[in-house]
């Protein structure tokens, strides 16, 4: 087994990059930080290229598998982690790009996230998606990114569970549109109406907004219906995370 013990080794400077968009970009590479998530990665055959564990935690984990293992030291777990306390497992796999289109058959329910920033609220969406029974979550454009660090362990493992895809959102309708799909919006305005109205099948696709602007304008233009839920109390809003759990689960019953 390789032993890595110094930060400046040229493999410890390339993880560490992987915590930068334009690091994962230049490698092709994203990092896996903690048990469950390398766990997770390797019940789901992700493309795994190695796997880094600190010496206190390599009689901890059993890694089944013919995978790349290379001791490292708990500095190096530190230095390469974006946690402030690292569990002392990770795993760099491979990115897959070509993750970019729908299948060519669609199926099931879709959650399409447009230019929504926080890294909480799209995490919790991808974990929500999956415990609702959706297929899959496009990522689209101005969204962030399915590999940043923050969103990979905000997913918690859901990410192996369904499909994700980053396209563009326009495409997106369109194809959804062209198999017959409704595609509801997310917007408070004169002609959107309660969820409570709407009861579609298990084919339908969802959009949720941006944070503090919510969905674009060229989109609503094109949407089925759009939806908005229903507030008792004196609140102005609901955290997009929320609202899209709520739509998820009442939408697909």
């Amino acid at each position: 087994m390789e032993k890595i013990t110094s930060k400046q080794n040229s493999k410890v400077k390339e993880w560490a990059k992987l915590k930068t968009k334009k690091g994962r970009h230049q490698t092709g590479t994203y990092l896996l930080e903690g048990w469950h998530l390398v766990h997770e990665a390797i019940m789901n055959n992700e493309p795994i290229k190695s796997i880094l564990v600190t010496e206190s935690e390599l009689d901890t984990v059993e890694i089944s598998g013919n995978f790349q293992t290379i001791l490292i030291t708990e500095e190096i777990a530190n230095h390469i982690a974006s946690t402030v306390t690292p569990q002392g497992v990770f795993a760099i796999v491979e990115m897959d790009g070509s993750k970019t289109a729908l299948p060519s058959k669609l199926e099931g329910a879709w959650l399409l996230l447009d230019q929504v920033q926080d890294p909480g609220n799209i995490g919790t969406m991808v974990r929500t998606a999956d415990a609702a029974g959706f297929t899959g979550v496009i990522f689209g454009t101005g969204s962030s990114s399915r590999f940043n660090p923050k969103i990979v362990r905000s997913m918690q493992g859901s990410q192996f569970h369904i499909q994700l895809l980053e396209m563009g959102l326009a495409d997106a309708m369109t194809s959804f549109l062209q198999a017959g799909y409704p595609v509801y919006g997310t917007e408070l305005n004169p002609d959107a109406k309660s969820f409570k109205q709407i009861k579609p099948d298990k084919d339908f696709a969802l959009i949720m907004g941006n944070e503090g602007n919510g969905m674009s304008k060229n989109l609503l233009t094109k949407t089925t219906a759009n939806l908005y839920i229903p507030i008792k109390g004196k609140a102005e809003s609901l955290n997009v995370a929320i609202a899209a759990g709520i739509l998820m689960f009442q939408l697909l019953q």
